[in-house]
């Protein structure tokens, strides 16, 4: 004789709750300084960015890509050149770093200027740390420029991408000063003794989401005392037991 199972409805609903259950989407990382497009956004320094102001470090997408926005239509702003976005000055040899919220093993990092590799620095495989910093020489390279960094990823068919905006020249360098001609010793009076200006402290109290911070800065958190390692704008999950990379427990 055949027999019929039947299912509860209640465990029936159970199962189907149970496959529609989401996974969160896992952060990665991106070039926080100089600030990339996607570290402009999140920092509230170019307005109306849309999705990526929420998540800088997602732009991930095939390797061997030569766009800002890896190809995803949500963060098509961060290939816009026409947006205005501010160049950081810099002299010939700039540094680097990527803030990593999800420490991949890595093949390597790469770094181009049109369709030139300025350097590429390679990951051997390894795990790094929650930041990185690259020194790379730009002496071919004079006045406004955007820079590719690309973090190719080791163990995935994918790699993340930052496009940083610079005026190369415009800063950070060792001009050769003009020679002038020594004056002839003059007397120089004696100042009245003055009463040096206080001292504004630091910014402290209980870290805030929306707050910006500067290096310097102290917060508390959980009960614990943190101090701004590289300056942001703190968005939610960014918390400073989440983010060693930007706050150093005291």
């Amino acid at each position: 004789m055949r027999r019929t199972v039947v299912l509860p409805l209640a465990s029936a609903g159970a199962v189907v709750a149970s496959l529609a259950v989401a996974v969160p989407a896992q952060a990665h990382g991106y070039v926080s300084g100089p600030p990339s497009r996607q570290a402009l956004c999140a920092q509230n320094r170019v307005p109306d960015c849309g999705q990526i102001k929420y998540e800088p470090q997602s732009v991930e997408g095939p390797k061997g890509l030569r766009s800002c926005h890896a190809g995803i239509s949500q963060f098509a702003v961060l290939n816009d050149d026409a947006r205005g976005w501010p160049a950081t000055s810099v002299g010939s040899t700039v540094t680097f770093t990527w803030t990593n919220t999800a420490r991949h093993a890595t093949s390597n990092w790469e770094y181009w200027i049109g369709g030139t590799r300025v350097a590429v620095v390679n990951g051997n495989g390894q795990q790094p740390a929650a930041t990185v910093s690259h020194s790379v020489n730009l002496g071919g390279f004079s006045g406004r420029q955007k820079l590719l960094a690309i973090w190719n990823i080791a163990d995935t068919a994918n790699a993340f991408y930052s496009c940083v905006d610079l005026q190369i020249g415009g800063g950070g360098g060792n001009p050769t000063p003009t020679p002038t001609t020594s004056p002839s010793p003059t007397r120089t009076p004696t100042p009245a003794p003055t009463t040096p200006a206080p001292t504004t402290p630091a910014p402290s109290g209980t870290w805030t989401a929306g707050q910006a911070y500067q290096v310097g800065d102290q917060v508390t958190y959980g009960g614990a005392t943190y101090r701004c390692a590289q300056p942001h704008t703190a968005l939610p999950g960014w918390e400073p037991p989440n983010v060693p990379a930007l706050w150093t427990r005291l």
